[in-house]
């Protein structure tokens, strides 16, 4: 995943990442998918029994192969595209603009599973090392999403440097697991056992355990896209990163997959696989909590990696016109703060709709990925075929061979996982598309509209009409009707006028006409209280009537008070006639906020 914004020119080069600290700023969710990728395979494979659980290796024997394959496509992909490669950036270039937009759609659900997935997986560490927690652990996905959710809105973004204590803690954890398991005799601690079968080995279970396990390679195309953050030689420290991901990921998943088979691990829904590993292995005690805390600390942190990429990636579609042009816009703290928003409630919706389940987020995980796996390298093959430079044959022929398999990996998820929510991705990115796609039409139209292709003739002074609704003689409407009288040819005050309370109305001609600030007071009646309907309905009878204006403007005038709890004892009436003005008529609107300092 995209996972990290390219650095910007004026970074310092002491600043970038070297190899350990690149695996632990991009690897994070790669690495940590240790602790629900063997889980989904013996998931599917308890449904034979114990036989079936024998298969554990076989299938990620396969997963590894596919690894590799991808591991030395995308180090292909560092060297072709030094500026970072995502799936977004190949497929805009050499396979068109829809296809990218298919890429864009495939990233974001990724992003959004990776944040859920990672969640409830950190969640189901912390309730197997507590388990009285198990019945909370929805509340406690939710806590941890709104946590991670605040850090990044308010832009307290990780150190690479920060990132390698917990990175290396969890990695000579599962090493420790998978070392002293296959020393010992017997378990220390004995596991769920396998129940009794209910289906038989064949094709169609293996494939479907294939496809679950799958979601153990999210993350490794994460390095690609960040090649500009490595220091000099960046290219070829990133392919070195690269290489240690691949190889790191495939020794612990077929580690933990020989401890699968070596101690019969069933699936237990209160106790995660590695949680039971740890107790056969090294027993209840200090240990087991150090291992099962350093999980759910790095699946955070796995989680926190979409939030550094997903508004990153919404920003540069925005920039492109496929979405609103908000979400290219950063927030005082650098942040992509509607990005992070939409998100953190994408996240939360699957989080809840699933209630904390990690293996009922798992079966749709790896079909966006594979998705976007390969568009990538169908892109790589064209991007060679084009450049044509030493060894592009055999260049070609490696990302075709990776293309070939994350192609038969997503034709097999999909049919071995579309019951089981598949093809709600296939939808999903369906519908990103055309919202990608109805955007990008509505901002041409828009260009269209303003003719931003020609260059306008001078700007010309037009006679204006500013109205001011105001309702007291105070400093507020002094500070109005001031701002009026420097936009305008001519300007008048209206005040709305209720038919049952005249008194006020009385009182409020007699202040105007004692104060005599220079401008016409004209009352507007109303007989139902309305405030907005009133001044519509002048506003139109001026457009109508009054023809030597040639433009009009309301101007609206509002205090801003200094304390967000001071806002909520506003009114909000600016808001309502300003909601109402643009809807009814075509006047120019102008909100004046006057900032007022309260005393004390």
């Amino acid at each position: 995943m995209e996972a990290t914004e390219p650095a910007v020119g004026g970074e310092r080069e002491r600043d970038r990442l070297t190899v350990p600290q690149g695996l632990a700023a991009l690897s994070l969710d790669a690495l940590a998918s240790v602790a629900y990728g063997p889980e989904a395979i013996v998931l599917v494979l308890a449904a034979a029994g114990a036989t079936g659980l024998d298969y554990t290796l076989p299938v990620t024997l396969a997963i590894v192969v596919l690894l590799a394959a991808l591991t030395f496509s995308y180090r292909q992909v560092i060297a072709a595209f030094p500026n970072g490669g995502g799936a977004y950036a190949v497929a805009g270039r050499h396979l068109g603009r829809r296809v990218s937009l298919v890429a864009a759609a495939s990233l974001i659900i990724d992003y959004v599973l990776n944040v859920a997935v990672s969640v409830s997986a950190g969640v189901a560490a912390l309730t197997s090392a507590f388990p009285s927690l198990y019945g909370d652990r929805v509340v406690i996905c939710v806590a941890v999403l709104v946590l991670i959710t605040g850090f990044n809105l308010y832009g307290v973004a990780e150190s690479a440097k920060a990132l390698i204590l917990p990175t290396v803690v969890f990695v000579v954890a599962v090493f420790a697991v998978i070392v002293v398991g296959l020393l010992r005799s017997h378990p220390l601690t004995a596991p769920t056992r396998p129940g009794p079968a209910t289906e038989a080995v064949g094709l169609l279970l293996l494939l479907k355990a294939f496809a679950s396990g799958c979601a153990a390679l999210t993350g490794v195309e994460a390095i690609a896209n960040a090649v500009p953050t490595f220091r000099t030689p960046r290219v070829l420290r990133a392919q070195r990163t690269e290489i240690a991901l691949g190889a790191l990921l495939g020794a612990m998943l077929i580690g933990l997959s020989l401890l699968i088979r070596r101690f019969h691990v069933a699936p237990d829904p209160t106790k995660t696989v590695l949680a039971q590993l740890t107790d056969a292995s090294l027993g209840h005690n200090l240990a087991f909590y150090v291992v099962q805390f350093a999980t759910v600390a790095l699946l955070a942190l796995a989680a926190n990696t979409s939030f550094g990429g997903m508004p990153v990636l919404t920003s540069l579609l925005a920039r492109d016109h496929h979405l609103p042009h908000v979400f290219a816009l950063r927030a005082d703290r650098q942040v992509y703060r509607h990005g992070v928003a939409v998100l953190a409630v994408a996240a939360l919706v699957l989080l809840v709709g699933a209630q904390g389940n990690t293996q009922a987020l798992v079966p749709v995980f790896a079909i966006g990925v594979f998705i976007g796996f390969t568009i990538s390298q169908v892109g790589m093959v064209r991007h060679w075929r084009i450049e044509r430079g030493p060894g592009w044959r055999w260049r070609a022929l490696l990302n075709g061979v990776g293309a070939v398999l994350t192609a038969a990996a997503t034709v097999i998820e999909l049919i071995a996982k579309f019951g089981e929510g598949g093809w709600l991705v296939f939808l999903a990115v369906a519908v990103l598309v055309l919202l990608f796609e109805s955007v990008h039409r509505s901002y041409r139209r828009i260009g269209l509209a303003l003719r931003v292709d020609e260059v306008p003739g001078p700007p010309q002074p037009r006679r204006s009409l500013v109205v001011v609704p105001v309702g007291a003689v105070n400093l507020l409407t002094r500070e109005a009707l001031s701002a009026a009288l420097s936009m305008g040819d001519e300007v008048r005050a209206v005040t709305v006028v209720y038919a049952d309370d005249e008194t006020a109305a009385e009182r409020m001609r007699a202040q105007w006409a004692a104060w005599h600030p220079q401008v016409p007071l004209v009352p507007l009646p109303s007989r139902t209280r309305s405030l907005t309907r009133p001044i519509v309905d002048y506003l139109r009878r001026v457009a109508a009537e009054e023809s030597d204006h040639e433009r009009l403007v309301v101007l609206i005038p509002e205090t801003h008070l200094p304390h967000p709890w001071q806002r909520l004892l506003q009114n909000q009436r600016g808001a309502v006639l300003d909601l109402a003005v643009r809807r009814y008529t075509d006047a120019v609107i102008c909100r004046l906020r006057f900032r007022l300092e309260i005393p004390g």
